[in-house]
This record gives structure tokens, C-alpha cells and sequence, in this order.
């Protein structure tokens, strides 16, 4: 069966994903491999910086792209070592392409004042190409865009195929730099599965704890559960009119950042009090996405969610949204074959399989597309 790597690197900018998926002629998907490439913390900074930035020179953004696709490689270098280490071999001519999503600087799928809808993915996916020897599959998100759409989530599609099952409505919440929420209905039914980004997850929690505690995340969420909630500062956050618009709908930097929390601050809250407040605020914004997706689908609770993403691991983070939710058992998402940190990772190879099928890769019900689409560029080796 033919085999594909996908790559991802999210707003957490904690590193690169690398996995080794087979993929049979029905598009079922088998993890086969992973690797974790760490961002090297000049590059991290570097493109926190252009995420950042109002204005960005061409050679800012160059040397950015060039750094980050070097890396990709790596990436790939390391993930086929580690399984030829495991004694199974494999040459780079049997990976039929890698599907590379690239490292989003700006996500703006309503434009900017009177400008046109854009998304802002660093990638050069010749380079990656010509220094791994393999088809490569990218620019995954622009022809959803073009066709209206949000141009994300897109990894709906890949739960769908991965987890949707008979006599069953289920819910899948990655939860990386923000939270995106994916409503499967029975495999039986006609409705249509629903899927959008519910608010910040860790971006915020991950940015707040650097700045008064250092380091990159808040490990296991210790520090927030060490917190008290400020109900009057999640109330004025809840406001954001986000939270509040209904799907198709998408997000990241460009709305929740320091400075929006900053704004929202009167300066007499504790840190740890701030960092209870912002998991609360991921757990209630979930809540309430969840909420509004039942009701556009006519849904009854549903019976399992599946968390995936850095936050699964957070157990302070699991269990805000098991308190939101005590009809719904959260499930991990390796009893489904697949660990919570692959599945993007997994996502990107399954949409380049897609691509070279000549089949959609897009879900016009998540995103908000005029209809399917085929996603993606193929850069020949």
C-alpha cells in the first residue's frame, strides 16, 4: 500500500510533526511512524515575530521559509531513520509524496478592512522536494479559500474518515495553539458533519505562562489549576464577538493574542489567577461551540469526545471540559489506533493521498466552500 508523510507545524511553534502513514485504495489510514523535530528557538522566535509584525520585509520572510523547509527536511530524514532503526526498511522512493502544510503566519479568511480574504502559510515545497527526492503536496488551504471558504479546519475531513461510526454522534477537539471541534453524526445518517474553531486553546495558556513562569507550556496545566477563576475577566473575554458568530468560522493570532488579553486586564489580577481564567476560557468557548453545533445539527449530546493536540495532555484542561460536559465521555484517541499528537501530522499525509486520487479534500459543511474541492499543488522531485 502506498505510504505518505505529513507534516505539521502549528501556532504552538513547539516543532515540526512528522508521520509515516499507509494509506489504502479506500483511504483508510494507518500510522506507521512518528517524529517530533524541535523548533530550534531562533526560528521559533523568528516566526513568532512575523506572526506578529504589522509590517515584514521579503528577506525577513525568506530566511524564515528557508530555515523552516531545511528543518521539514530534517524532519523527514530523521522520521525514516528512526524506522529503519526499528529494522524495517524503507527507501525514499517508496514514499509516494509528502504533504506539507507549512507554518501559518496570518489566517485572515474575512480579509482586512476593505482587502480580499487571505491565509499565509511559509513553505517551498520545491525546496522540500529537492532536498528529500520526494513528490511533495502543498498549499493545501488556498483553493478552499478561493472557492469562499474558510480555508480551515480541514482536518474534519480526515476525523470523519478516521472515527465516524454507525449508531453514534461524536465530537473530535484538537487542541493545539487554538481549538478546532469537529461534529460527526452516525455514519448512517444524511447530516452532515460540522466543524469549525471554537477559540484559543494553547496560545494564550502557553504565552501567559511564559511570561511570568519562562519556559514554553504550563506542564499538565499545573499552574492553572493552581489559579482561581476570575469570573468577571472571563466574562469580558466570553464578549469577544467571536465566540458568538456562528459557522463556517476560523481563527488564530490575529485575534487572540497578549495584547487582547491585555485589554481585558485591570491589573489587579494574580498571574495564576489569569492562567485559571484563560483553561476556563478554552473549556467554556468549547462548551459553547459544542452547544451551537448540536443545535445546527439537531443532535442529542454526544456519546464520546476525542481530544487530540498538545492540550490532551493537559489533565487541569480535561478536566474543565468534563465538568462542561457530563454527558459526553471524553475518550483518548489512542484507543482509536491513533495517539492525540499525530493526528494532524496524519491529517496532511491523508490529504495529499487525496490529492494525487484527484479527490476533494475539503468539507464545504466546515468550511463554508461553494463545494468540493480538490486542495493542493504537486511538486515533482
Amino acid at each position: 500500500m502506498p505510504l505518505f508523510v505529513g507534516l505539521m507545524s502549528g501556532t504552538s511553534l513547539d516543532g515540526i510533526d512528522a508521520a509515516l502513514v499507509e494509506i489504502d485504495s479506500t483511504g483508510s489510514a494507518s500510522l506507521l511512524a512518528t517524529h517530533a523535530e524541535p523548533m530550534p528557538e531562533a526560528l521559533r522566535e523568528q516566526l513568532l515575530e512575523l506572526c506578529q509584525a504589522e509590517r515584514v520585509a521579503f528577506a525577513e520572510l525568506a530566511s524564515a521559509e528557508d530555515a523552516f523547509c531545511r528543518l521539514q527536511a530534517v524532519a523527514v530524514q530523521h522520521l525514516l531513520e528512526g524506522y529503519l532503526s526499528e529494522g524495517k526498511g524503507i527507501a525514499i522512493g517508496e514514499i509516494a509524496a509528502i504533504g506539507s502544510h507549512g507554518q501559518t503566519i496570518e489566517h485572515a479568511p474575512w480579509g482586512h478592512a476593505d482587502g480580499p480574504a487571505y491565509t499565509l502559510q511559509l513553505d517551498n515545497p520545491s525546496l522540500l522536494a529537492e532536498l528529500t527526492g520526494c513528490t511533495v503536496v502543498a498549499d493545501f488551504r488556498r483553493r478552499d479559500l478561493a472557492a469562499g471558504g474558510q480555508a480551515a479546519p480541514l482536518a474534519p475531513a480526515f476525523h470523519e474518515a478516521l472515527f465516524r461510526r454507525a449508531g453514534q454522534w461524536q465530537l473530535v477537539l484538537n487542541l493545539g495553539g487554538f481549538a478546532n471541534l469537529t461534529l460527526l453524526p452516525p455514519a448512517e445518517s444524511e447530516a452532515e458533519v460540522i466543524g469549525f474553531d471554537t477559540g484559543p486553546a494553547n496560545a494564550l495558556l502557553d504565552a501567559w505562562h511564559a511570561r511570568h513562569r519562562g519556559g514554553r507550556y504550563d506542564p499538565d496545566g499545573a499552574w492553572a489549576a493552581s489559579g482561581q477563576v476570575d469570573d468577571s475577566l472571563l466574562e469580558r473575554l466570553l464578549a469577544e464577538p467571536f465566540f458568538h458568530r456562528p459557522p463556517p468560522r476560523s481563527t488564530g493570532r490575529e485575534v487572540f493574542h497578549l495584547d487582547w488579553l491585555e485589554g481585558h486586564l485591570t491589573g489587579k489580577e494574580s498571574p495564576a489567577d489569569v492562567q485559571a481564567t484563560l483553561a476556563e476560557l478554552t473549556a467554556t468557548s468549547v462548551a459553547l461551540g459544542i452547544e451551537m453545533a448540536r443545535e445546527l445539527a439537531g443532535a442529542p449530546p454526544a456519546s464520546a469526545l476525542i481530544p487530540c493536540g498538545g492540550g490532551a495532555h493537559n489533565s487541569d484542561l480535561l478536566g474543565r471540559l468534563a465538568r462542561h460536559l457530563p454527558e459526553t465521555a471524553l475518550v483518548p484517541s489512542s484507543d482509536w489506533g491513533w495517539p492525540a499528537d499525530w493526528l494532524e501530522a496524519g491529517a496532511f499525509a491523508w490529504l495529499a493521498w487525496r490529492r494525487l486520487e484527484g479527490l476533494p479534500g475539503n468539507l464545504p459543511s466546515v468550511t463554508g466552500a461553494a463545494g468540493p474541492r480538490i486542495l493542493g499543488g504537486v511538486y515533482a522531485p
